[in-house]
């Protein structure tokens, strides 16, 4: 290299204006790319979300309405339309004129369907745990009957009493013209009574204690029988139509006959008629005395009842309530609540009502939605039982005080017109106009309950030569 050259060169490397391209690279340069480097956008491995898929969704039309917008008239048009109308609009704005095929977003594939027991009633996805069962009945109660009995010819009227129950483990069935008593612990039968020509049996009732029963007729007697020597005792008048219901208090029997006449019969006297009383404009069907003699209530078909006090004053009510639409038979006291009575309506009431009988007040009342025939209260829980005609000729436990369902118990294939408890408690014997005795072990204590699936016994001829 000559001389000149050299120098041109190094004047050249001395020149300080313009930039440097070459030499050792800035600290501050080196720690912008070192950033840069080692930033790294987070996206999740297998990915935990959903991509949309726009190719369903008309851009083009959504973006030409927001550029033309609607004319001055159908903006006037939109304004003064319904809600519903503005819902279509709006929709059509986001879906276009055909909107069945088309989604703002959509899923290459669809949303996991929820595990099983996760989805409740308001159709939640995912929830914390799964929806709550109903509380099931703290006690078991079978649905089935525990026996059915054959009980041929029994008269189908609502306002008679044909069935009862005594301590002594008998019960007492009428079938038309005959009485037949049923021994509940051997199983043995035997024929009380047959009454003559056309005469029928309205109504039974057994004495408080022993084996007295008495029974009413079509013809308006009322007959007092020993039941243990099969023997008539006597026979009582008074009524001049069938005596349809009885019940006893002590040494008073208490008869309600067709007419509404009330007649108390002191049996221990040879004057038994003792007062007769107008209670009723129509049929006495329903009649009970309190368990502590207290109170006698009366039910009439003319949707009446009345409470009357014991005691020498018998002929004036001591309260009557008319809430009742229907002729009121059943009927029953609490026994462990003194002075409470339930009673029930006929079809057009359909109602069971508690009255509190010390005060003269309603306490409480159920619309049962069929007619009430029958009503017994349980010794062992804080319930009753009650029986029904149409529809669906059930019987349906209760809770007591809130009056809800604690079970409903069906089997009759007509309507149940009496019951009767047990003399332990534990069985309800319901007699249908199907001409079947059946016997619900609906009352039994929680400690003796098995809950085993008990075959149904065949219907049996208990009382044997009525065909």
């Amino acid at each position: 290299m000559s001389q000149f050259a050299f120098v041109n060169e190094l004047n050249s490397a001395l020149v300080m204006d313009d930039p440097l391209t070459k030499g050792p690279v800035p600290k501050w340069q080196k720690a912008k790319a070192a950033d840069r480097s080692a930033w790294k956008p987070k996206t999740p491995n297998g990915g935990d979300r959903f991509i949309p898929c726009r190719s369903a969704t008309d851009l083009e039309l959504g973006h030409l309405k927001i550029a033309v917008g609607d004319s001055d008239e159908e903006n006037e048009e939109f304004k003064s339309t319904p809600t519903k109308q503005k819902e279509k609009a709006m929709t059509e704005n986001l879906y276009g004129k055909d909107p069945s095929g088309l989604r703002i977003l959509e899923f290459h594939k669809k949303a996991p369907a929820a595990p099983e027991g996760f989805q409740n009633s308001l159709k939640v996805v995912y929830s914390q745990s799964k929806t709550p069962s109903a509380k099931l009945n703290s006690r078991y109660i079978p649905q089935t009957p525990d026996r059915i009995l054959d009980a041929p010819d029994i008269v189908d009227d609502y306002y008679l009493n044909l069935i009862d129950w005594n301590k002594n483990n008998i019960l007492a069935v009428a079938l038309r013209s005959s009485v037949y008593l049923w021994d509940a612990g051997s199983g043995s039968i035997s024929q009380l009574t047959e009454l003559e020509g056309s005469d029928y049996v309205c109504s039974v009732s057994w004495a408080g204690e022993g084996d007295i029963l008495a029974i009413g007729t079509s013809l308006g007697n009322v007959q007092i029988w020993d039941a243990a020597a099969c023997k008539k005792q006597r026979s009582m008048d008074g009524h001049s139509a069938r005596v349809g219901s009885l019940s006893w208090n002590s040494h008073i029997v208490t008869s309600g006959c067709r007419s509404g006449l009330l007649v108390h019969h002191d049996v221990r006297q040879r004057e038994h008629n003792i007062a007769s009383v107008e209670g009723h404009s129509q049929e006495v069907c329903g009649l009970k005395w309190s368990p502590d003699g207290k109170y006698l209530a009366s039910g009439g078909n003319d949707n009446l009842l009345n409470i009357w006090p014991s005691g020498r004053d018998l002929t004036v009510p001591l309260y009557t309530f008319s809430a009742h639409q229907a002729a009121v038979k059943a009927l029953a006291w609490c026994p462990w609540n003194a002075g409470h009575l339930a009673s029930g309506g006929g079809t057009a009431d359909r109602h069971i009502r508690i009255w509190n009988c010390n005060r003269g007040l309603p306490t409480y009342s159920v619309d049962t939605r069929s007619q009430v025939c029958g009503i017994v209260w349980s010794s062992t829980y804080k319930e009753l039982i009650s029986g029904h005609g149409y529809a669906n000729n059930q019987l349906i436990v209760w809770k007591y005080p809130m009056m809800t369902k604690v079970a409903e118990l069906t089997g009759h294939s007509a309507r149940v017109l009496h019951l009767a408890l047990s003399p332990d408690g534990s069985t309800v014997l319901s007699a249908g106009a199907d001409e079947t005795l059946r016997l619900w072990n609906c009352f039994t204590p929680a400690a003796k309950v098995k809950k085993e699936t008990k075959e149904v016994k065949t219907a049996e001829t208990i009382f044997k030569g009525i065909r």
